[in-house]
């Protein structure tokens, strides 16, 4: 500690406490009624600035996206060769090239209202390109300039050191992935996912570990789980419905890393080297002191103010460009399946007898919601709102929020990213998580009723 400075000690503070408040700091937002945090706050003043707009900008944004990277694809990658971050963003793999051209042909068919209605209605492509994007391009816009605050200043090399003892034995985690936590649970899960492919990108996760991350641990925000409450009208239960969904989390979270896809995964880092982040901590020092002196050392390194915005302004483009068209195409074809197919309620055939079992009321009226949350985490509230039993409507909002991985935001944002999971994968884990939670759910639900 001897050989820093006051400034190094405040390199390390100052911004650490800027993005702590930023990205974790419950405060209270007047205007909604509702607790979140100051960036949900910063991003819904765009989103209401900008309301008009924000349908063309996403549409614009997906199409440039997708003819720049049809440009390198037939020109070849080397006309980039001077700029690495643009060569990453445009030359992608040919199923992406494919997403991005399906996602701009969706969006501008959306906002020009031309094309099948199954692709243009207000429930599909409508609810993407107008509803959900919107969300997307405020939080992108804020989330992205100011995660350097919380990835480069020493934070997670502080909660790296003094998790490490809790996170490794429940979670088979590094103590740093504390932070994607619980970033995603006060902000959104969409933070999470950010937060987790961009420490995987820099080597700090391993495959099997960011995997892990962003499918069990990019929780469901607090906001928008009394949304989905709200829905089924019943929002005066919301500490006993968020504490059922905590209990159930939690326990899917001890069980998910150890079974299969997860499981699988090789503990390589992004560049194919086995090599284990440094966890042990020196005789000299305890917990607090190792992790302190090990944050102060990373936030004397950053030394540029320019680095800085050029960091948060290539996250910007990057989520913006690399994950809104995935979400766009990949979102409005699962919803097109979930609104115009029996698809789901097929699916939803084998619950029947296990939910009668569990002597649920309502039980084939319940079955159609449990795996239509696949598409769109709301789908699940929307279609269960009807149902007359209390107790069928509480169980079926808490399993939509516990089943976590849904196509039109967190799945999507998961294949778009470098996330190393893919579709086959997300929908195993989606089964795994629903067979996990549904009987604690369940189990609790007979207690409170």
């Amino acid at each position: 500690m001897k050989n820093f400075r006051l400034v190094d000690h405040l390199k390390f503070i100052i911004p650490s406490l800027i993005g702590i408040f930023l990205f974790m700091v419950p405060v209270y937002d007047s205007k909604e009624g509702v607790v979140t945090i100051p960036i949900a706050i910063l991003a819904g003043w765009v989103e209401t600035a900008l309301a008009d707009q924000l349908s063309f900008i996403m549409m614009a944004i997906i199409t440039i996206t997708a003819v720049a990277t049809i440009i390198v694809k037939i020109a070849g990658p080397g006309i980039l060769d001077r700029y690495p971050f643009f060569q990453g963003l445009f030359n992608v793999p040919p199923v992406w090239v494919a997403a991005r051209i399906l996602g701009s042909i969706f969006a501008i068919m959306v906002y020009y209202q031309i094309g099948p209605e199954a692709i243009i209605a207000d429930v599909t492509g409508g609810l993407l390109l107008d509803s959900l994007l919107h969300v997307l391009f405020a939080v992108f816009l804020f989330a992205g300039l100011f995660l350097p605050l919380l990835l480069n200043y020493g934070l997670l090399e502080l909660f790296g050191v003094l998790l490490t003892k809790i996170m490794r034995p429940l979670f088979t985690l590094p103590g740093r992935s504390s932070i994607d936590t619980i970033a995603s649970w006060l902000g959104d899960g969409t933070i999470g996912v950010l937060l987790t492919s961009k420490q995987y990108e820099d080597g700090y996760y391993s495959k099997r570990e960011a995997a892990v991350i962003g499918t069990t641990f990019s929780v469901v925000s607090i906001t928008f789980s009394l949304v989905v409450i709200s829905e089924v009208g019943l929002k005066h239960m919301f500490v006993p419905f968020y504490l059922t969904v905590v209990a159930a989390g939690f326990i899917a979270a001890l069980i998910m890393p150890r079974i299969p896809p997860l499981s699988r995964k090789p503990s390589t880092y992004v560049t194919e080297e086995a090599e284990d982040i440094e966890e042990v901590i020196p005789s000299e020092h305890n917990a607090f002191s190792y992790g302190y002196q090990e944050a102060v050392k990373q936030g004397k390194s950053q030394t540029s103010v320019k680095k800085f915005f050029k960091e948060g302004g290539q996250n910007i483009l990057d989520m913006w460009m690399g994950v809104a068209p995935i979400v766009m195409a990949l979102g409005t074809i699962a919803l097109i399946i979930a609104e115009f197919t029996p698809f789901f309620t097929w699916l939803g055939y084998p619950f029947i007898p296990l939910l009668e079992l569990m002597q649920v009321p309502y039980a084939q009226a319940a079955s159609e919601t449990i795996l239509v949350g696949f598409a769109d985490m709301f789908l699940p509230a929307i279609i269960g709102a009807s149902i007359e039993s209390e107790m069928t409507r509480f169980i079926i909002a808490a399993l939509s929020v516990t089943q976590l991985i849904y196509m039109s935001e967190v799945g999507g944002l998961l294949l778009g990213s470098k996330i190393p999971v893919d579709l086959k994968d997300l929908f195993i884990i989606f089964l795994e998580r629903t067979l996990i939670t549904l009987p604690i759910i369940v189990l609790i639900a007979h207690m409170i009723f």
